[in-house]
């Protein structure tokens, strides 16, 4: 389908959902905290739908431009987060959970609704199909991967929030504490992995062999759920 598409038609498609499925994800990350009773993200501001507002230079911008540079097959990165004054929040330890998990869960309603729209393509002009369609496809998989990105049981990531949640007290605690490390681990895993394995010829991208294979088997049972036969 893509194939049809003109460069600038190609980039929107992708650029289109991507700013969409990052927006989305951390506004409803303020929204369930105000719910919850923390007024920090209105507060701030971030309680938006304005992408610019939730995009940080490194993770947004640098950090996928690091990766694809690098030839990782897995490219991801992440918004400034929504600020959550957790002390705030009416119950902490519960309420965080639900906190961390409006996030990845805005990304699969997103990636269900789009699996939707796509049984939609044939009342549409036939000229308008080809990037329609590519664009939906391109939403299916950005919100699928972003919100199983996001769910690895690592702080600061919402996987990490949910687990510190949820764990016994001590187990949660020495958890929390390893989020000032978080992103330094990450970016070991998603960057120098890989690197050392390309100079040893062994294949280290252990994200390309969980995250991917995860993403992918959501999209099918999305995808299957809404009656597509194939996407």
């Amino acid at each position: 389908m893509d194939s049809q598409l003109s460069t600038v038609e190609t980039v929107l498609a992708i650029a289109i959902p991507a700013v969409l499925a990052i927006t989305l994800h951390e506004a409803a990350h303020g929204f369930i905290a105000l719910a919850f009773g923390d007024p920090t993200a209105k507060e701030r501001g971030r309680l938006s739908l304005n992408p610019f507002r939730h995009i940080d230079p490194f993770g947004t911008i640098i950090l996928p431009a690091m990766l694809k540079l690098a030839g990782s097959p897995f490219v991801m990165g992440w918004a400034k987060p929504v600020p959550v004054d957790f002390g705030r929040l009416r119950n902490p330890r519960r309420d965080m959970v639900w906190v961390a998990l409006a996030g990845p869960g805005m990304n699969i309603i997103l990636a269900m609704t789009s699996a939707l729209l796509l049984r939609t393509l044939v009342f549409l002009p036939e000229s308008a199909i080809p990037f329609v369609g590519e664009t939906l496809k391109n939403s299916l998989g950005i919100n699928v991967l972003l919100a199983v990105f996001n769910m690895i049981p690592l702080p600061p990531l919402d996987g990490g929030r949910v687990a510190v949640g949820l764990l016994p007290l001590p187990l949660a605690r020495g958890l929390a504490r390893t989020e000032k490390y978080g992103i330094l681990l990450m970016l070991g895993i998603l960057i120098a992995l890989p690197w050392l394995g390309s100079q040893i010829g062994v294949d280290l991208d252990i994200f390309a062999w969980i995250i991917l294979p995860i993403a992918d088997a959501v999209v099918n049972l999305i995808a299957a759920a809404a009656g597509l036969t194939s996407v």
